[in-house]
């Protein structure tokens, strides 16, 4: 392959920054403080932080155009809620409070039931505080005024003291009265006849008016503090639920990290000053680290602070984002320092930033743009979620690249003001210069650099990787393993994709601690036999519901409905068939459009079916029937029901045009475009990243290992979630897109600089990539996964899974760069630049006369790889070499 010298951007690029870099060494006082005063002045935009907190489950969590959105607009329009309330015909989950006694040998008893009573009598009686508004109050009404009740309550009265038996799933209350309890008793265990021997659990509704909503939320914050108190029977165990509990306890989320960002902090400084820590009492940087820290912190106080003033919605996904920020912004510290280190200690402190700004801030921006392009890409996801984390996290990005080079870069500059006046780095007292003979130490001589090349001394940690690392793994049985390594990652990976399940389970939106996880869980114990009641409407406005055809076709549509696993037979509420019976007992002719037009009004008024018929102009617009679900407990169980009910609509019947609906609907629908959105965001992003290689890294070799890279990365982050209980949802979905930027940091460079190499073997051009990444990926990978760490601790299913995609993200990608791409590297050695295959003889010669320095990127990974001869180590100086971090 023809040496490829496509320069035409970074080159350009480095002038400029050079030039950047020798104003800032001039004036750092400017580009200290205008940051300071900046970030002062945006971030006053954290006091509209309350008013910018959306953290509404459905705007955040479902496809902002979902299919169920639509139909539900359809619904209320059509089939608005009347003056009768009734919870089967809601199209929303209502307002509403909830509990569940449970009895592990059998609640159908005297003692377990007069506690239930005594519970429910005591939830009638709480009072919201100021106005002492009752249940009675606020209580979703039937058209008689009387508030909806709990009937299994009478018909467990009747059962325990009477001896009655309780019919299941459909209870006979009366001669006219068939309720349905599958949702009411649950763990039951039936005598043949379906009467109930046994149940374990018994669940009560309190239903509220949805008109008086501030009222009814003063009333349901009531029962979530006073029920705990309330609910301490001694034959049952109780949970409580109330409708805006999953959006209350996804709220403290956010608080529930708060504490963990000190730690963050704590161990990000620590980490900084470690890697950046010298027994050269001048050449010590501490205070650079610590500057470095706090430069990642400013950037997040601006943008965030930035974007609120903006107005955009701050969602508790979000909460992480600074964890993310602190780690990348720690890894382009490292670069500046290690850039600034290897230029001349005794020229002027704007040369030296001149030459740091060439190579360091380069290098900053190419993976900059990779990053904070991978997250602006991330906007196109319909997740309200997502498209806040990419907003604060991508301009955080941008940001902390801002801060970095003028902020962190003038105080870089500051220092070297104090280390060119051979300053002790604490006392910022003069003290003896280091030599040959007085070495400098932590207290009173320092100044020490390399004789030979004017920098300061090499970093003894490079040499491992050159003499004991490297050699190691380019022998051909370290091959071997690595290659049979690989394959069995790889066959996990895959293998992990196939158990991959879809879909967030709401009750990981609350705290593990959370109230929400015990009903959650008891529910899905007992009361996942029977699901919900799925609407089907018949939007047809020219069905005509009273010829024999049409009903014919409309029973073919329900017995195919009902011939799936996941619907109960027999079980469908329909009032056309309950209008068939009524006619047939009064000798209707239905079949007649006349009669059948004139008999319903007063059919509907008196059978309850009056809310499920649109009737304007003497003609049905639509009307609605409603077919039990069974057996919907998994994700995979919502997913398909979905996917059934909605293929079912659309192929069967004749002119029935159906439509199908069910508040959940809301939630499933992210079923739908999960795994779509994601290949979209991950094929996008790919692309770009692709195109900004060829750009700034030109070389179509590197540009096949980067695919290469980002697709095993990726294949196996997904793979490895899933093994590891992480669902593909929208919270995986962002990781996902942060994996391919990082994957291009770990990857791209690598193999860029094993094909630039000068050296003659593939083995000799892994040692030499090695040799000069090796620290610098483990550096990276470490500052990065520290900056995470502390979510592995934290109650929140969110948080953890954050940390749990960017710890196999890191890992794999430092595990790709230093192990799996070097070795590959050295199968495809021809490949390599043609330029390079030269006889031993002039190969020596060149060794000699030339010294190979590498341009490092964000997360310490080489962009660039130059030669220049020892004659000019001037210039070569300005560039790094492998001792850069």
């Amino acid at each position: 392959m023809a040496k490829c010298k496509t320069n035409c951007v970074e080159k350009p690029l480095s002038k400029v920054f050079g030039k950047f870099g020798r104003i800032i060494g001039k004036y750092p006082w400017v580009f200290f403080i205008f940051p300071l005063v900046t970030s002062a002045g945006l971030g006053a935009g954290f006091y509209f932080l309350k008013d910018r907190e959306s953290n509404s489950i459905e705007d955040q969590f479902t496809p902002k155009n979902g299919p169920a959105k639509t139909e539900r607009k359809f619904v209320k329009e059509h089939f608005p809620q009347g003056e009768d309330f009734s919870s089967l015909r809601l199209y929303t989950d209502g307002t509403s409070a909830s509990f569940i006694a449970v009895n592990s040998t059998n609640i159908l008893t005297k003692v377990a039931f007069q506690e239930i009573v005594d519970l429910d009598s005591k939830v009638k009686q709480l009072q919201t505080d100021g106005n002492n508004l009752t249940f009675f109050d606020l209580c979703a009404k039937r058209k008689n005024g009387q508030c909806v009740s709990n009937p299994i309550l009478e018909i467990m009265n009747s059962s325990v003291h009477n001896g009655k038996p309780i019919s299941y799933p459909f209870h006979d209350v009366s001669l006219f009265n068939r309720e349905f309890i599958g949702t009411a008793i649950g763990g039951v265990s039936q005598h043949p006849n379906n009467s109930i021997d046994t149940a374990h659990a018994i669940r009560l509704f309190y239903y509220l008016d949805d008109d008086r909503k501030n009222e009814t939320d003063l009333w349901l914050k009531t029962f979530i503090k006073t029920f705990p108190e309330n609910a301490t029977p001694d034959m049952i165990s109780v949970w409580y639920f109330t409708s805006i509990s999953r959006e209350e306890e996804f709220d403290t989320n956010s608080k529930s990290v708060i504490p963990l960002f000190s730690v963050t902090y704590f161990l990000a400084i620590t980490i900084s000053i470690v890697s950046c820590l010298r027994l050269d009492c001048v050449r010590n940087k501490v205070w650079v680290a610590t500057f470095g820290v706090l430069s990642a912190g400013l950037a997040v106080l601006t943008s965030f602070g930035l974007l609120l003033l903006c107005g955009v919605p701050f969602v508790m996904t979000v909460a992480s984002a600074p964890f993310l920020i602190l780690g990348v912004g720690v890894d382009d510290m490292f670069i500046m320092i290690s850039c600034w280190q290897k230029t001349k200690v005794k020229d002027k402190v704007e040369d030296r930033m001149a030459e740091t700004y060439k190579e360091a801030a380069v290098s900053i921006t190419i993976t900059t743009l990779t990053d904070v392009l991978a997250f602006y890409i991330g906007l196109l996801t319909p997740f309200g979620s997502v498209q806040s984390f990419c907003m604060y996290t991508g301009t955080a990005i941008l940001f902390c690249y801002i801060y970095n080079i003028t902020f962190f870069g003038a105080f870089l500059a500051l220092n070297g003001r104090r280390e060119g006046s051979n300053r002790h780095w604490f006392t910022c007292r003069r003290v003896e210069h280091a030599d040959d003979v007085k070495k400098g130490n932590a207290c009173s001589i320092g100044g020490a650099y390399d004789p030979v090349t004017g920098a300061e001394e090499e970093m003894p940690i490079n040499v491992f990787f050159k003499k004991y690392y490297g050699p190691f793994l380019t022998k051909p049985w370290s091959k071997v393993f690595v290659t049979l390594l690989y394959s069995g990652y790889l066959a996990g990976s895959i293998y992990g994709c196939f158990q991959m399940q879809e879909g967030i389970d709401l009750k990981n939106l609350a705290p593990d601690d959370s109230y929400v996880a015990g009903y959650y869980d008891n529910e899905d114990r007992y009361f996942s036999e029977y699901g919900p009641f799925v609407m089907l409407v018949i939007r047809n406005e020219s069905f005509q519901y009273w010829e024999k055809s049409a009903r014919e076709s409309l029973t073919t549509c329900l017995k195919e409905f009902e011939s799936s696993d996941m619907v109960a037979k027999k079980m469908t509420v329909s009032w056309l068939e309950a209008y068939e019976q009524y006619g047939a007992g009064l000798s209707f002719d239905l079949t007649n459009e006349t009669v059948f037009m004139d008999k319903l009004p007063q059919f509907l008024n008196s059978s309850g079916f009056n809310q499920d018929v649109n009737i304007s102009g003497g003609k049905i617009l639509a009307s609605r029937l409603f077919t039990l679900t069974v057996n919907i407990s998994t994700a995979t169980d919502e997913k398909e029901m979905l996917d059934f009910f909605r293929n079912t609509a659309l192929t069967c019947g004749k002119n029935l045009d159906l439509l199908v609906y069910h508040p959940a609907f809301i939630y499933f629908d992210q079923y739908t475009v999960i795994v779509s959105n994601t290949i979209q965001n991950i094929v996008v992003a790919t692309a770009v990243m692709l195109v900004i290689s060829l750009l700034l890294i030109p070389n179509p070799l590197c540009s096949l290992w980067v695919t290469f890279a980002i697709a095993s990365v990726i294949v196996g982050v997904a793979g490895f979630m899933a093994l590891w209980d992480v669902n593909l949802d929208s919270i995986s979905m962002i990781n996902l897109v942060i994996c391919i930027g990082f994957s291009v940091d770990f990857s791209a460079h690598i193999s860029y600089a094993f094909v630039s190499s000068e050296k003659r073997t593939a083995n000799e051009k892994a040692v030499d990539a090695i040799y000069n990444l090796g620290y610098p990926i483990i550096q990276g990978a470490v500052s990065t996964i520290a900056g995470v760490v502390v979510l592995s601790a934290a109650k929140s299913y969110i948080f953890r899974t954050f940390f749990k995609i960017m710890f196999l993200v890191i890992s794999f990608g430092a595990v790709h760069g230093i192990v799996f791409i070097p070795v590959f590297l050295t199968f495809f050695g021809c490949c390599s630049d043609s330029s390079n295959t030269i006889d031993d003889k002039a190969q020596n010669v060149h060794t000699q006369n030339t010294r190979t320095v590498v341009q490092l990127s964000k997360t310490g990974v080489a962009t660039n790889v130059h030669t220049y001869p020892n004659g000019n180590q001037g210039h070569a100086n300005s560039h790094m070499d492998p001792d850069c971090p």
